[in-house]
Formats: C-alpha cells, structure tokens, sequence
C-alpha cells in the first residue's frame, strides 16, 4: 500500500520508474537557466510587482496591526469584495457569508475541494494537458484521475470523447478556463456540455478561473453563469495572477452553501487561515475600475505577440493563446519530435528555457504531446524582446 506523499508525487509525475522522487522540471530548467545565464520563461511569474496603491495598502495594514489570524473563511471586506466583484464583472449574486471563503491561493482552493468531493472508488475528470496539483491532489484523495485531452492548434476538447470520459463514478470536473498550460479559451458549446454531463451523472464542477482578466478576445464567461451549473458548481480564483502579486497567496472559492462549507471544513485543517495584511490589499484591488482590468489584459497582448514574433523567426509552429500568461509551440516544425530533450538543450542553446507540455500529462497525453514547448510572456517588453531577439538563432544550431 502506497503512503501519502507516494501517491501525491505520483498524481504529479515526479517518481521514476524506480519509484524514486524526482525534482520538478521547474527546478530542473530554473537549474539550466542559471547555469547557462538564460532568460527563464518557463515558469509562470511576473518579473515586476503589480499596483504600487495594493503594495501600499498591505504595508497599512501592517502597521495598523493587521497582523495576527484572519477568521478561517478570510476577512469580512474581502469576502464581501469577492461578492461584489462576480456580481459586477459576471452577474453573480452570492452571499459573502455563507458562499464565499479565501483560501491561500487558489492552489489550496483546488486542493481543498478535490478532498472534499472525491476518494477513493470516485472518479476525477480534467482536460489534459493538466496543471500539476490537480494530478497531485486528485492521488491524495485516493480518486482516479480521468482525462480529456485538448487537441492543436485550438486546444479544445472532442465533444464525444468528453461524453465518453463520464462514467457513473464521475463524482468531480475540473475545468480551468483559461487553461494552463495551452493558453485556450474554451468555447460556450465546451462549457455547455461540460454543464449537461456533469448534472447527468450529478458531478459537481470545480472551476479554476485564476486568468479570468487575462483573456485576450470575447469577456470570460464562468461556468456558474451557464444555464443549470450554478447549483453544482464551485468557482475558484486568486489574487496572484491578475494583480501580479504571486507571493501573496490570496484566493477565494464561491458557490452554493453546502459545497463551499464541505470545502472550508478541509481548508481549515489545511491552513485555516493566512495573509491577514494582503487580504485587506486584494479587497482593496478587486474594487479597481474597469479600466484596470481591460488594461492588464491589453498590456499582457502586447508582450504575448512580442515573445510569438521571435518564436516563429526561430522556426517552431506557434499556437497563439486566446488567454494566460502562456503560450504553446510545436518543435517538430524543427524536425525535432522530443520537446523535452530541446528544453534541456535550449538554455545553452540560445540562452532561453521552457517547459515541455508532457509534463503535464499522464503516459498516453505524454506521448500525444511530446513536440509541444511551453513559454511564459508575463515578462517586462524588453526582457520579452531580447528572449525573441535570442529565439530567432535557434533554427541555426539544431
């Protein structure tokens, strides 16, 4: 019988075939970065802080003594700020005391929820490719991971293979649009049928919507708005990614009562409760005016066609992202079949790392994506710039 962090290490693909750990490819690659002095832009995090007025009010709140536990659902402004703002931005109307709680990010939203929902004997069915702590999360739980894949150059899901995915054990669906690692927006028709399925075989939707303001085309539509889904659907967001404050933690999760009091009855034996200061600074940033946010997303445009311009002059297949901080490429445009093996290469190559996609699925997606190299553009324009600069002499010298 495998212990805990076993199964927790293997839902995330970090034991050999020896069954010993390994390190994370983040570690791997930030390790050939700083050997060979190239830009990392493998892993997703911003290289400048976001609102100097969100710094600030954190540093208020400190030295006003805002400095010990905040209640285990989060503190009541921010609570209440989250409210306001699905109801603003997504015509959302929750109630701030029984449907809201704040979470240390939205990892430990997501973590929260898959041990709340699912064990052993249940099923948990994502898209794949998939972002590492679902797997991770899905294993501890003792559940069995099913996925859909998500096929170039849209990444989206086969609509019949998604209805194939449910079973009767199917007891959780873990959307996360905009996806991580693809950068994919999914479509109505997607969400729809994930909505359909999911009451078909009572499923309960747990949604990661952390690049809901990074989108590049049409508004983001949360799952909850779609006809049926409010009643079976938890909503997951963070603070890091849309105010560029990684390091905060700062998250929240909403939905109907009883599932969010399912998931706080987990959250508050994992961390109970965190952040005190940067909870009253996100509060502060979640009532910033639109302007805000259409500026976040247009800023974010501009340096995602920045780092693409260089990626196709360094001859790779480039899959342009509707949304996230990442975007997606295909090496075989090189004639190179192993993404992996260039990701290890590529640092003292052309001074630049990356992620390759497989690492974030099991063996079969492993394998249907093993050409695929992922790239972070959440960068200051001139790092972005020289990184393409640096991209453009790789088809020389593989």
């Amino acid at each position: 019988m495998t212990s805990a962090w076993q199964r927790t290490a293997a839902g995330a693909n970090l034991l050999g075939e020896d069954g010993q750990l390994g390190v994370t490819i983040f570690e791997e690659m930030t390790s050939l970065a700083v050997r060979h002095g190239a830009i990392n832009l493998g892993q997703g995090f911003p290289d400048e802080d976001g609102p100097a007025e969100m710094a600030e009010a954190a540093r208020s709140a400190i030295l006003s003594g805002a400095n010990q536990y905040a209640p285990g659902q989060g503190i009541p402004r921010l609570r209440e700020a989250v409210a306001a703002h699905q109801a603003r931005f997504y015509g959302i109307d929750l109630d701030p005391w029984k449907q809201a709680i704040v979470t240390t990010g939205a990892t430990e939203g997501i973590a929260a929820a898959v041990l709340a929902l699912a064990g052993p004997g249940d099923e948990v069915l994502t898209f794949e490719p998939f972002y590492d702590s679902y797997g991770a999360m899905i294993a501890l739980a003792g559940a069995r991971h099913v996925t859909v894949p998500l096929h170039a150059p849209a990444f989206q899901p086969d609509l019949a293979e998604l209805e194939a995915a449910f079973t009767p054990r199917t007891r959780v669906v873990v959307v996360n649009n905009p996806h991580n690692p693809t950068g994919a927006v999914f479509g109505r028709e997607v969400l729809a049928r994930v909505v359909e399925l999911a009451a078909r075989h009572d499923a309960v939707i747990v949604t990661d919507e952390v690049y809901e303001h990074l989108v590049f085309g049409e508004p983001h539509v949360p799952v909850a708005t779609l006809p049926g889904a409010a009643e079976r659907t938890l909503t997951i967001s963070s603070a890091g990614k849309t105010f560029s404050f990684t390091g905060w933690k700062v998250g929240w999760v909403t939905g109907p009562e009883e599932l969010v009091a399912r998931v706080r009855t987990i959250k508050q034996f994992l961390t109970y409760s965190s952040g005190t200061p940067f909870q009253e600074a996100v509060a502060m940033g979640l009532g910033f005016p639109d302007e805000f946010f259409r500026g976040i997303a247009a800023s974010l445009r501009a340096k995602r066609d920045i780092l693409a311009e260089g990626l196709r002059a360094a001859g790779l297949e480039v899959f342009v992202p509707e949304g996230t901080y990442f975007i997606t490429t295909d090496t075989r445009a090189l004639g190179i079949e192993n993404a992996l093996d260039l990701a290890r290469r590529l640092p003292e190559l052309v001074g630049v790392a990356a992620i390759p996609v497989s690492v974030f699925c099991q063996p079969e997606g492993a394998a249907r994506t093993r050409s695929l190299l992922r790239f972070a553009f959440c960068k200051k324009e001139p790092l972005l710039a020289e990184a393409a600069s640096r991209l453009a002499l790789l088809a020389d010298r593989v």
